[in-house]
């Protein structure tokens, strides 16, 4: 006599939501970009500006500061300006919306 097969072993669990880091919503560049400050364009002031932006749950910016200068503080802060109106998407730790940082870099180039 043979013994019966032993039960199949139970599913596993499902893999459990991956944590997303907050990330700039590109459309948000394209329809809203920084304005060049006259006075940079007049002194031929150019330069990329990153900064970090702290995103909260609903993507909007909660806090926005200078990672790297562009080596103009007109470039650096008409860059701020801009990214405070932009919406982000938020990030996710658990399946829930989470804050969390996001790196924006902006270049000011007047050959554009």
């Amino acid at each position: 006599m043979s013994t019966p097969a032993p039960p199949p072993a139970p599913p596993a669990p499902p893999a459990p939501p991956a944590d997303i880091a907050p990330s700039e919503n590109i459309s948000y560049r394209k329809m809203r970009p920084p304005k060049y400050p006259p006075q940079a364009a007049r002194q031929h002031q150019q330069g990329k500006v990153l900064l970090k932006v702290l995103v909260g749950v609903d993507g909007t910016p909660e806090e926005v500061t200078v990672e790297k200068s562009s080596g103009s503080r007109l470039l650096d802060q008409a860059a701020m300006e801009a990214v405070k109106t932009w919406k982000f998407n938020p990030g996710s730790k658990g399946g829930k919306p989470s804050r969390g940082y996001a790196l924006v870099p902006i270049e000011f180039n007047l050959s554009e």
